[in-house]
C-alpha cells in the first residue's frame, strides 16, 4: 500500500492505496451527468494508483504527425496552439494516477495561462492542485473531453 505525502511539508495527502502495475484503458466521455457534470467515467477505480510513463501536462511541442489527430496526452483530444499547429504533451513523465477523490484534502491553484474547460478542468494548463501548505502537487482533468483523474508530479509528493 502507498500513501502520498506532501514534499513540502510532509502532510499526507491521501489514505493508502493499492500501487497497480499499470494505468487502466481510458474511459470516453459517453455523455452522461455525473454529480451534475459532465465527466468520462474515472480512469483509477477508488483505492488504487499506478505511475504513468507517457508525458502529461505542459509544456506543448509541435506533434510530428501534423495530418493525423493525435491525442495531445493519453486520452485527451487532439489539441492545437496559436499558430494552428498540433501539439502533443513533452511534461512531465511519471506522473502518479488517481482517483481524484483519493486525495480529499488538496486545494484549487489557479496559475495564469490555465485554460478553462467547459464541464471541469482540462489538464491542458499548468498544475491545478495544491497541498493545503500551497506547494502545487498536481493536475487535475476532470473536463468532459478528457479522462477523469489525477496526476500527482513525482518530484512534488512522497511516497511512503
Amino acid at each position: 500500500m502507498t500513501t502520498f505525502h506532501c514534499a513540502a511539508c510532509g502532510e499526507a495527502l491521501t489514505a493508502a492505496l493499492e500501487l497497480l502495475p499499470a494505468v487502466p484503458a481510458r474511459h470516453q466521455f459517453e455523455g452522461v451527468l455525473v454529480d451534475g457534470r459532465r465527466q468520462a467515467p474515472p480512469t483509477m477505480s477508488r483505492g488504487h494508483c499506478a505511475v504513468d510513463p507517457e508525458p502529461h501536462g505542459p509544456p506543448f511541442v509541435p506533434a510530428e504527425d501534423q495530418d493525423g489527430f493525435p491525442a495531445a496526452y493519453p486520452g485527451g483530444p487532439c489539441i492545437s496552439n496559436l499558430d494552428g499547429l498540433v501539439v502533443v504533451s513533452a511534461g512531465p513523465r511519471n506522473t502518479f494516477v488517481l482517483h481524484p477523490a483519493d486525495a480529499p484534502g488538496l486545494t484549487w491553484h489557479s496559475a495564469p495561462g490555465g485554460p478553462p474547460g467547459c464541464c471541469g478542468a482540462p489538464g491542458d494548463g499548468p498544475p491545478n492542485r495544491a497541498c493545503p501548505c500551497g506547494a502545487v502537487v498536481g493536475s487535475e482533468m476532470s473536463d468532459c473531453c478528457t479522462p477523469y483523474e489525477l496526476h500527482l508530479l513525482p518530484g512534488a509528493v512522497r511516497l511512503v
